[in-house]
């Protein structure tokens, strides 16, 4: 397949994500494509006798999207989109018990019975009370989220050079995924105000059309915004735990669990990689993120509360484990078929799955040389 001048120039995303070429993928012993980057590739006549799944993915000789370039961006912000979009509106029931869990845990004692009071309070229609300022707040964010990590982790793997970002390849993937997560939750802010307001104070509106100008009226815009700083406090540690573990988790699936490179398994199998990753990471997620969590449905509970009110009125107890189990369920699902849909997306439009084996300093070179 040939490779671009601007590909060659790539750095660590480029060696997680390029497929070998065709020569190289021919021979018995390519060390850059090998099982867990040990140049054990089994020579191409065995390789026919493998089973469908570690059939070797089809080759994309006509790429429709080059690497990093604008169309690679907009292609990953496009999939943020969809990935977290609907993940979170799907959601929404988990969302809502859990947020009613985390501001009156006297109603709400358990996951079962909070969807049993708000059946028989709001009806089956209450489940999926502020669907659309969580559809509107998450696509933003995932936009920015995917398509800025993709950005930012090309940046800094170029600011460290080809052995640094081989060595250091994680705390590039912990700054690139921080700094996209700042500019995300000013996306999302304003639409999270909203939404934890209609679902936890009911006859407050319907919806965001009525919710969002009486939010405005009683607490004017800045207070769309009084929240910001608990939920980069939520959102920071969620989105560097999501990403870091993930590309951590599914470089070790390809190193040690599948008996084939990347290079040789099908797309299906790839997907299922990256949900199985997801999953993982989600949980993760939930944990190292909670307590900011609880802090962030108090606050845009409660006007004027502050944060030392929460601390009171919770303890930290509560706020590391008020909701935590339905919490680690709701975005487990979401983390795993958030990747799975986003590398879904990325397929489809020609791009390869996220991941990988890791490169070696001397791949690194090379792509630099070229």
């Amino acid at each position: 397949m040939a490779v671009s001048d601007r590909s060659r120039n790539a750095l660590l995303p480029s060696f997680l994500y390029a497929a070998p070429s065709a020569a190289a993928a021919s021979t018995p012993f390519s060390a850059a494509a090998g099982i867990g980057g040990r140049g054990l590739v089994a020579p191409s006549h065995a390789a026919a006798t493998r089973p469908a799944a570690w059939a070797r993915a089809p080759s994309e000789p006509s790429r429709k999207i080059e690497m990093y370039s604008p169309a690679f961006y907009a292609a990953c912000t496009a999939g943020g989109i969809t990935s977290c979009g609907l993940t979170h509106m799907t959601v929404t029931p988990l969302d809502l018990v859990k947020c009613n869990m985390q501001i009156d845990p006297a109603k709400y004692k358990s996951i079962s019975s909070g969807f049993g009071v708000l059946l028989k309070e709001q009806g089956a229609k209450g489940f999926f009370r502020g669907w659309v300022p969580t559809l509107i707040g998450y696509s933003g964010q995932g936009a920015c989220k995917f398509g800025f990590y993709e950005f930012f982790k090309k940046y800094y793997s170029d600011i460290a050079g080809p052995e640094n970002a081989v060595k250091y390849k994680t705390l590039i993937y912990l700054a690139g995924s921080a700094s996209a997560e700042v500019i995300a939750d000013v996306a999302l802010c304003p639409m999270e105000a909203v939404k934890v307001r209609v679902q936890t104070q009911p006859g407050f509106a319907k919806g965001l059309s009525d919710g969002l100008p009486k939010f405005v009226k009683a607490e004017g815009y800045a207070g769309l915004y009084k929240g910001i700083v608990p939920l980069w406090g939520r959102q920071i540690p969620y989105t560097m735990m999501k990403f870091s573990s993930f590309e951590t988790i599914v470089e070790m699936i390809y190193k040690y669990t599948i008996p084939a490179p990347k290079s040789e398994c099908s797309k299906s199998l790839q997907l299922g990689v990256s949900f199985a990753g997801g999953y993982v990471a989600g949980v993760l997620c939930a944990i190292v993120s909670h307590p900011a969590d609880n802090l962030v449905s108090f606050l845009n509970n409660a006007k004027g509360a502050t944060v030392g009110d929460a601390v009171k009125k919770l303890g930290l107890w509560g706020l590391f484990t008020r909701g935590l189990p339905l919490r680690i369920v709701m975005i487990g699902t979401l983390t795993g078929a958030q990747w799975g849909i986003y590398d879904a997306f990325k397929v489809m439009v020609g791009l390869p799955t996220t991941g990988g084996v890791a490169p070696t300093p001397a791949a690194a070179g090379e792509q630099l040389k070229g």
